[in-house]
């Protein structure tokens, strides 16, 4: 891939503040009980699909580089810990901003090069929003009781509206998994749309947390009503639960999106996270999504990974790329 078409494959699609603009919002639709209830999964299926990608959509080269650059201007660099610090916030954000030392940037022809948007606790949205204050780069927030999602509903809603008004501005909640446990999509459908309502220009990512679900038939499902309710995004997991993402699981997302946007023309953006620490992985997920949704998927304003060690994984095989040579982790600080 030349130099300049690398640099706009990774940049286009851009605008300030807020990249998913680039696209039209989900507006979403009634609930439609019977697609839902009629929505099946078939599991063999799916794991055979899935067990093909490793091996038929392997690159090599400049072209796994310039994939591996893609993969970074879609992370969510993420910090959701008990010790989080403004400080080390500020750090996150600067990696943000500078994700490939610029050396390596230089060489593949992509400099200016960021992540997809940082991803913090309330708390810390405050030195986020400060510290990429000019660059683009949109502040995430987790929300709604996260990871666990079981505070009272109106503490949730009023967690969303605070975070907005700090100046997050994507929304990253957690539904309440008893919903679908129990078969209450009327419940889940109410429960995002009012979670949506109270994002305002904000946009909303609903997390599905999938390793509690169950079944691929109601991750299927659950996806549907999110979407329905008007989610922007939906993601697999919380990076909390025991299982996490998973291609089974993203398999079955992406098809529910893939069929929501056929019926409506909504495009509705996709994120996978927790446990996506390798670039071989970083490959897979999006191999899956260009076959899958196709190319206006592989955009920031559509797909995202949420991760914090995946990408210093990617810098190691860029590096790796550019020199010959595999290099420590300790040359790719995180800040």
């Amino acid at each position: 891939m030349p130099t300049d078409t690398k640099t706009r494959a990774v940049t286009e699609g851009r605008t300030p503040d807020l990249p998913q603009t680039a696209h039209a919002r989900n507006t979403g639709m009634p609930l439609d009980l019977g697609w839902v209830r009629a929505t099946r999964v078939n599991r063999s299926a799916v794991e055979r699909r899935c067990a093909t990608l490793p091996g038929r959509r392997s690159v090599k080269g400049a072209h796994q580089a310039a994939w591996l650059a893609r993969a970074i201007s879609l992370i969510d660099l993420t910090t959701l810990s008990g010790d989080d610090t403004p400080g080390r916030v500020r750090r996150l954000c600067a990696k943000a901003r500078q994700p490939l030392r610029s050396d390596l940037a230089t060489a593949l022809g992509v400099e200016g090069l960021t992540t997809g948007a940082v991803c913090v606790y309330h708390e810390m949205i405050g030195p986020a929003v400060e510290a990429l204050q000019g660059s683009g780069i949109p502040v995430a927030a987790v929300s709604t009781g996260f990871p666990a999602g079981l505070s009272p509903f109106a503490t949730r809603l009023a967690e969303i509206e605070a975070s907005v008004a700090a100046g997050a501005s994507e929304i990253d909640i957690v539904i309440s998994r008893r919903h679908v446990l129990t078969g209450d999509w009327q419940a889940l459908y109410d429960e995002i749309a009012a979670f949506r309502a109270a994002c305002g220009p904000a946009h909303l990512k609903t997390i599905l947390a999938t390793g509690e679900l169950g079944t691929l038939k109601d991750v299927a499902r659950a996806s549907l009503v999110c979407m329905m309710a008007g989610a922007d995004f939906i993601k697999t997991s919380t990076g909390k639960e025991p299982v996490n993402a998973t291609l089974p699981v993203g398999l079955t997302m992406v098809r529910a999106i893939r069929a929501y946007h056929g019926a409506t023309g909504h495009r509705v953006g996709f994120k996978p996270a927790g446990g996506i620490s390798k670039a071989k992985d970083a490959l897979i997920w999006l191999a899956l999504i260009k076959d899958e949704l196709g190319e206006p998927w592989l955009r920031p304003e559509l797909f995202r990974f949420g991760a914090s060690s995946l990408l210093g994984d990617i810098e190691r095989q860029i590096e790796h790329h550019v020199t010959g040579a595999y290099s420590a982790a300790w040359r790719h600080p995180m800040g």
